[in-house]
């Protein structure tokens, strides 16, 4: 089933395999860069049936790291050289659409912070201020406008980003979102923001533009949103009509590993950043590390029971994502229900993972999920410690130590 073309919305997949909107930080000073267009055409070319362009935000006060694009005219030409060798592979060409609320900085995003609500992101770190009713109307308009930005750069599908605790998910849980106002209070004003965005994007995706949503089954802890929840969000979202959704969990600013499972190389992401910039949180992740960013157990396929109880409560189309690391893990997920499935880490360290499913049907990912990539993505391009040169033999030795946890040699 993993090599038949699937429908999605207006468009045609060639297969069912689905490059995740993984952050890549290839977009150099928030332009697109060769090594982006090299990576995604490898995808394309090792046989996806669409490749997903890590996290654009709308605009520029959505931008949490240098890395990152954000919708602005000097970038068009890129972008369109981009998907033209994504299309060139017989790929289709997807983009991540969202805003990151308050997971910034002044000197990333040029302004204050903003968020749902005004507070302290710890994570960031950073204060940041309540969005006001005229500055929601704006970004409303501002998702409208991207979808429109990535038609004429030749995307052929969006994937608007609700989870994972950036601006739409701040809006959503309670544990971001005390306005006061009717954008606040009940899930259903806290779904508001998320409607009116949808319903935005639908009106501008018009007839030829597939629409794919990404939200939480769950926040990952005690006061964010928990699975019945989250349910009803969906049932909200299938209303307005999208063409998909991508079912995940976690909160990247209170339960980061959700999202992807395993631990965070906290050696690796140390010796990555900036030490004058980041001395403090360098020194922080020395002594608290692995609490500020605990450990959550990784296993195959980790999100699927969670994503059964979706299947059974809606009709429209589900894409699976969550551990899928074989040719097996995915005709798993596909019978039970789901229609396609998102790949990650697999295809961080072997951009020709499907082409390789496809001709061994026996095939496993050789990613140990040392979660390198991870660790050093947030300062340098996403890249699998396997293809490093010179890489610290410190380094090595850690990410030697997390697979064996996952993927134990005596096993």
């Amino acid at each position: 089933m993993l090599f038949t073309p699937y429908q999605l919305g207006p468009i045609t997949l060639r297969n069912r395999a689905i490059r995740s909107a993984a952050f890549e930080n290839m977009a150099y000073g928030n332009a697109p860069s060769q090594d982006l267009y090299n990576y995604h055409t490898a995808v394309a070319k090792g046989g996806a049936g669409m490749t997903t362009v890590a996290y654009c935000s709308v605009n520029r006060s959505g931008v949490s790291f240098d890395g990152q694009l954000y919708i602005h005219e000097e970038i068009k030409p890129a972008l369109k050289h981009l998907t033209d060798g994504i299309h060139e592979h017989g790929a289709k060409a997807s983009i991540q659409l969202g805003h990151c609320g308050n997971m910034t900085h002044f000197y990333t995003c040029k302004c204050m912070p903003v968020g749902a609500s005004s507070g302290f992101n710890l994570y960031s770190p950073t204060i940041h201020r309540a969005l006001t009713k005229e500055e929601i109307k704006q970004t409303v308009k501002d998702f409208g406008y991207a979808v429109d930005f990535c038609r004429e750069c030749g995307f052929d599908c969006i994937e608007i980003h609700a989870g994972h605790g950036y601006l739409i998910s701040q809006f959503l849980s309670p544990y971001t979102n005390r306005r006061k106002d009717e954008y606040g209070g009940s899930l259903e004003n806290r779904m508001r923001f998320m409607r009116e965005v949808l319903t935005e994007v639908m009106e501008h995706a018009g007839d030829d533009m597939a629409i794919v949503v990404k939200t939480n089954m769950y926040d990952g802890f005690k006061s964010g949103l928990q699975i019945d929840d989250c349910i009803t969000i969906a049932k909200e979202i299938e209303k307005i009509g999208v063409h998909a959704l991508v079912l995940t969990a976690g909160f990247v600013s209170k339960a980061p590993f959700t999202v992807m499972g395993g631990a965070m190389p906290i050696k690796t992401l140390a010796h990555y950043m900036n030490p004058w910039s980041f001395w403090w949180l360098r020194l922080a992740l020395r002594f608290v590390g692995h609490l500020m960013i605990p450990t959550v157990p990784f296993k195959e396929l980790f999100f699927l029971e969670s994503a059964k109880k979706f299947r059974k409560e809606l009709k429209m189309p589900l894409i699976y994502v969550g551990g899928i690391m074989s040719r097996e893990n995915a005709e798993t997920a596909l019978a039970a229900g789901f229609d396609c499935i998102q790949i990650g880490h697999a295809l961080v360290k072997d951009p020709d993972f499907v082409n390789k499913m496809q001709q061994d049907e026996h095939y496993h990912s050789t990613c140990k999920r040392s979660n390198y990539c991870v660790a050093r993505m947030y300062t340098l391009d996403m890249k699998c410690h396997e293809c490093v040169e010179n890489l610290p033999k410190y380094l090595e030795k850690e990410a030697l130590k997390y697979e064996e946890m996952w993927y134990p040699k005596n096993k």
